[in-house]
């Protein structure tokens, strides 16, 4: 009988090795199979260090991989508590073996004391205070354990809602309210923008085949072949509907032209993901979001919204941006989706800018897999929406990040203090290299000024995927997704490969070591 980690609909208790109590485990979900939580877990555990009956192990999910390699991620609570930062991934063979783990934080919470010094509305009113935006309806405050640092520290998760300081953006502002100080300690949105068998008339890809619906009268903007996902036309929220199945003119004039670009968008995005890296839907169970084009007026963003689980487009004012549903921008809201659902990249520091960079990349990639001639894949971010009147710039700029004037090509410790978008540029930097190499079309000048070969957009993008979704934590930093892209390079190429190599290769080009 195979042995897998997880007890199915169960609680255990074990004894580490000191003989104290072990943390409970607990599964969340039902397995599919017989399952055992046996050494493998115990194991962990003690590489862990947990060992005080304080702490519980919750399964968030369970992958397992072609090769029958089962990874388990685990969120974490101690005394009760949700722990942020606290989540680790458990690697097992086929044959039950504990192969690796996965986790960024070392923090101890052994002793940790769990009594605030105020409550839950004073966090609220101490974290109002950075809201830079309008603030609508009541805030929420958590008691959480922020143990993304070296030293773990009690604070209240507060989520306050409004719009954005544009007014048109919404906000789910995230306020980490250090519970014994009352220090803010961190902050970040939970609204991830991306500033940037019908027929189809689009305004970027030309005329192309969608997934639509049959219902009385006609039809509708609704694909059951891909999860039943649906697009729909802002403030109404209502389905697109249509007599005949053909949708659009091509044009800004008919409204449904921008719902045919991201019902495309997403259609492509979900065959990319499921054909190229075998993932069920966005969720990874078969669920894919849905969009809503046409938001606000004039408005100059797109945005993915965990709440909702869905893409939201812009119109854009006609001279920073037309309307913001190019398929690159399409594939990369919706891979905050994937994100949300895989290491939960915490939208703040270097982890913020990893969340955005695993958006550009499968942007990108999602834009060549496409292989549509009227949008051909690059490695540009935006380049289809962005400032009309001028040709061939973009958002970003993958193999030289400062050409947008904001994002660094080369890594130093102050990356973290800038925005996620511009953040990001280290990340993409990279990749591009990993793809292309440096001596590509363009060129990309690499930080250590050594020269890098690529290895192909396609076994880059394998790498990452594999990083993302079994090696990477939610405060994984540019030097945790160093060791996560060569530890995804190992399972699948080996370790001594020129994979391997050509991904060292390209964090020395960035300067992360």
């Amino acid at each position: 009988m195979k042995r897998h980690l997880l007890a199915a609909l169960t609680t255990l208790t074990l004894v580490g090795c000191d003989g104290a109590d072990s943390p409970t485990v607990t599964s969340s979900r039902e397995v599919h199979d017989e399952v055992e939580l046996s050494s493998a877990v115990k194991r962990a555990q003690q590489n862990l260090g947990m060992r005080t009956p304080e702490e519980e192990l919750v399964v968030r999910s369970v992958f397992k991989d072609d090769s029958g390699e089962e990874h388990v991620r685990f969120d974490k609570r101690y005394r009760g508590l949700r722990t942020i930062g606290g989540d680790f991934v458990v690697h097992q063979s086929e044959t039950g073996l504990l192969k690796s783990v996965t986790l960024n934080s070392q923090a101890s919470l052994r002793g940790l004391d769990v009594k605030p010094v105020f409550d839950g509305a004073g966090a609220v009113v101490l974290a109002e205070k950075v809201f830079a935006g309008q603030r609508q309806g009541p805030g929420s405050a958590e008691l959480v354990i922020d143990a993304r640092e070296d030293k773990a520290a009690l604070a209240y998760e507060v989520i306050l809602e409004g719009l954005q300081e544009d007014g048109a953006t919404p906000s789910e502002l995230h306020v980490l309210v250090d519970a014994k100080t009352g220090q803010i300690r961190e902050k970040w949105e939970g609204v991830h923008t991306a500033a940037a068998t019908g027929s189809g008339k689009s305004l970027y890809s030309g005329t192309v085949s969608i997934g639509t619906n049959s219902v009385t009268g006609g039809y509708e903007l609704r694909d059951p072949s891909r999860g039943g996902f649906y697009t729909v036309n802002y403030p109404t929220n209502a389905v697109f509907k249509d007599t005949d199945n053909v949708w659009g003119s091509g044009t800004t004039a008919d409204t449904a032209t921008a719902g045919v670009d991201a019902h495309y968008g997403q259609q492509v995005t979900y065959d990319y993901y499921k054909n190229v890296h075998g993932r069920n839907g966005i969720n990874g169970t078969g669920g894919t979001g849905y969009s809503r084009v046409h938001y606000g007026t004039r408005y100059n963003n797109a945005f993915w919204q965990d709440s909702c689980f869905c893409m939201t487009y812009g119109d854009g004012d006609g001279s920073t941006f037309t309307p913001l549903i190019s398929l690159d921008v399409a594939g990369h809201e919706m891979t905050h989706g994937v994100t949300s659902r895989t290491a939960g990249l915490v939208y703040s520091g270097e982890s913020g800018g990893l969340n955005e960079a695993t958006s550009d990349i499968f942007g990108s990639l999602v834009e060549f897999y496409a292989a549509n001639a009227n949008d051909p894949g690059d490695f540009l971010i935006g380049e289809e929406i962005y400032t009309p009147a001028k040709s061939g710039d973009a958002l970003r700029y993958m193999h030289k990040p400062s050409l947008d004037g904001k994002s660094p090509d080369c890594y130093s410790s102050t990356v973290g203090n800038l925005d996620v978008h511009a953040s990001s540029g280290i990340g993409n930097h990279f990749f591009y290299l990993l793809a292309q190499g440096s001596n590509a079309n363009p060129a990309s000048p690499t930080c250590n000024g050594a020269a890098v070969t690529g290895i192909g957009k396609d076994k880059a993008g394998k790498i990452w995927y594999r990083a993302l979704t079994v090696k990477m934590t939610s405060s994984t930093k540019y030097a945790g997704a160093r060791t996560a892209t060569l530890a995804a390079a190992t399972d699948l190429y080996g370790a001594n490969s020129t994979e391997y190599n050509a991904v060292n290769a390209a964090w020395a080009a960035v300067n992360v070591k």
